[in-house]
């Protein structure tokens, strides 16, 4: 995960950089998937991009590559200061909602104070399960030979309960205490997207799959799903008279339930193949996978058609 601090005026230029930082990082064996995160409003111009691979000899292939180090030199003119970068190995699946925020703080620990600082940080856990919308929080240990950070990532159900507990008085008591055992640390803030239809029940760190085979898989399910209940439902409403707006929400809340508990959870079992992380490696897998979902795209679009005619 980098972190980069896009000077004002820049903006455009960084995402071109970026989409073609992506695209170069897709070359390499064992890629994943990669995401980019936005500052957000009234936030600094800082944007996170998050490169996920398959093993740590994959992404270390990738982090001292030349490629990507031509890559950082010619992007020298946009940031304000050089990219800070972590890396989070292992891990387990997140199980979020779109409003969720995801904050990531990494910390340089004084040698010899590693213990207490696991002790502040079990302490530190305990004081933020009471704090409003926190939803869980994973520690990352330093990677020998790749990244000498340790790192924490939490999670909160909005943005607003996470700003309350960074700017809390409780945090900020902690953090003069905590001052003993590091020396820095920095806080990042995450959005994160559909992540709540793609929990994978591995507990190896493997995660949801990238946003675009997300967004491909729901739109899946989700269009018969809309087309059922609009043939059904949702003419039987039209015929109760009921005003649109409320056979909308209707609608609505059957499709969303349809997909969470019964369809995305057969879905995925289904093209786990394509999904996990972990599994999906190979351009054949990856091909593969999208060509099934495109072929049930194509009969959902066939039955339909058969069917309104």
């Amino acid at each position: 995960m980098t972190s980069q601090k896009v000077r004002e005026g820049r903006t455009d230029e960084y995402q071109r950089w970026q989409d073609k930082t992506n695209q170069a990082a897709r070359e390499f064996e064992g890629f994943v998937g990669a995401e980019v995160y936005p500052p957000g409003a009234g936030e600094a111009n800082e944007w996170v991009a998050v490169f996920r691979f398959s093993g740590m000899d994959h992404l270390t292939a990738w982090l001292d590559s030349g490629r990507r180090q031509e890559l950082l030199e010619e992007a020298r003119g946009i940031f304000d200061e050089p990219p800070t970068q972590e890396v989070l190995h292992g891990g387990s699946p997140a199980q979020v909602t779109p409003e969720v925020v995801t904050a990531v703080i990494s910390h340089v620990v004084k040698p010899g104070y590693e213990q207490q600082f696991l002790n502040w940080q079990e302490k530190t856990l305990k004081a933020q399960e009471k704090a409003p919308g926190f939803m869980g929080s994973e520690l990352f240990k330093p990677v020998k030979g790749v990244q000498e950070h340790w790192v924490v990532v939490f999670r909160f159900d909005s943005r607003e309960h996470l700003d309350d507990w960074l700017e809390s008085d409780v945090r900020e008591t902690l953090l003069e205490e905590g001052r003993r055992y590091f020396t820095s640390y920095d806080v990042r803030k995450v959005g994160s997207a559909f992540s709540g239809w793609f929990q994978f029940d591995h507990g190896n760190g493997e995660g949801a799959p990238p946003n675009w085979k997300q967004a491909m898989t729901v739109l899946l399910a989700l269009y018969p799903t809309v087309m059922v209940i609009n043939l059904t439902v949702g003419l039987e409403l039209n015929h109760l008279k009921v005003h649109e707006y409320l056979g909308l929400f209707i609608g609505n809340i059957l499709s969303v339930s349809a997909l969470t508990w019964l369809l995305m959870p057969l879905v995925n079992r289904g093209l786990a193949f394509w999904l996990v992380p972990g599994r999906a490696i190979g351009r054949r897998v990856q091909v593969m996978g999208a060509a099934v979902v495109v072929l049930g795209y194509l009969v959902s679009l066939a039955v339909f058609a058969l069917i309104t005619r």
